[in-house]
């Protein structure tokens, strides 16, 4: 029996979903067409479970190249409303469409002019009445035996937040190297796809000295900017050579001391060096082959332009050497 009922679950939501798909049409194209030209945000709103749904779709959009941003309808009139630009577009959520506290926020957003597209199963609901476009997401009825707690509908108003984020991502051309942008915290195969130029450290941040300087300015470089590396360039900007931290831990074993030492003599010289332009997963694979967490990064004139450690690829304590 308990089987029996999951599944006339899946079966009435299943329903749900083919209904609303039926009724997509002109007011869809138009919702699409508002948030094209939205020069700002679309903001989501709703209350209660319609809310939680609203959370959900503004996370779509916002990771899918629509910038949005949820409202609470009781906190916006209590100064949130601030955060809403005459210029937004706001997408109100309520299955009854009877909201009190959604549609005495419609009040104010439309004496201020701003644009609203409704979400709602009622499409001759106060809320409806209010809107300049409406998208109808009522299902035959709800999975709940009592036809009170919200199961189909809530489905439905994912599902419609789902296709409207995907048409506003195919419409604005969006690529998955934007969305990889958008997700630099993703998972490890997600960001080993990135170009080396996006993750590596440039500028004040990249440890450099001359060929000409003392292996005493060379541990200094190495303890300020801790990357346990420093790059040997000349006038040229050009890379002729690498100080490791294990290179200076070798030395003072082998001589004892570095007094009159120069950097040349502590260098690995030509050390190996990448384009910008290649992927982090190759900049990885160059690491491990050759047992180094540190590369130099290069232009096509083989002047330095960054470097790059494993850290900036993978985060502190999440490699280890495959031998």
């Amino acid at each position: 029996m308990t089987i029996e009922e999951a599944k006339r679950v899946f079966e009435i939501e299943e329903q749900g979903l083919a209904a609303v798909r039926s009724q997509i049409g002109l007011e869809f194209l138009k919702a699409v067409e508002l948030v094209l030209a939205c020069p700002t945000r679309l903001v989501i709103t709703g209350i209660g479970k319609s809310g939680i749904i609203g959370q959900k779709i503004a996370a779509t959009l916002n990771s899918t190249g629509t910038p949005s941003f949820f409202l609470h309808p009781v906190e916006a009139m209590h100064g949130d409303l601030g955060m809403v630009s005459s210029t937004d577009v706001v997408l109100a959520i309520s299955y009854s469409g009877e909201t009190v506290e959604l549609n005495a926020l419609l009040v104010s957003l439309k004496r201020r002019g701003i644009r609203i597209i409704a979400m709602t199963g009622g499409p001759n609901s106060s809320l409806a009445l209010a809107s300049d476009v409406i998208l109808d997401i009522a299902v035959p009825r709800e999975a709940c035996p009592l036809g009170l707690a919200p199961t189909a509908s809530t489905t439905a108003t994912l599902a419609m937040g789902d296709a409207l984020s995907v048409v506003l991502l195919n419409r604005k051309k969006f690529q998955a190297e934007d969305f990889r942008y958008n997700h630099p915290g993703g998972s490890l195969g997600e960001r080993l796809k990135v170009k080396v130029s996006e993750v590596m450290l440039t500028d004040e941040k990249v440890p450099t000295i001359s060929p000409k300087a003392s292996a005493r300015l060379a541990v200094q470089v190495l303890n300020e900017k801790n990357l346990g590396a420093v790059l040997v360039i000349d006038n040229a900007d050009h890379v002729v050579g690498i100080i490791t931290d294990g290179d200076m831990r070798r030395f003072i074993v082998e001589r004892a001391g570095f007094s009159g030492i120069g950097v040349s003599t502590l260098m690995t010289a030509d050390p190996i060096c990448i384009d910008p332009d290649i992927l982090a997963a190759d900049a990885l694979s160059i690491m491990q082959r050759h047992e180094i967490t540190v590369l130099p990064i290069v232009n096509s004139e083989k002047k330095l332009v960054g470097i790059l450690h494993l850290h900036n690829l993978l985060g502190k304590g999440e490699f280890r050497f495959l031998l």
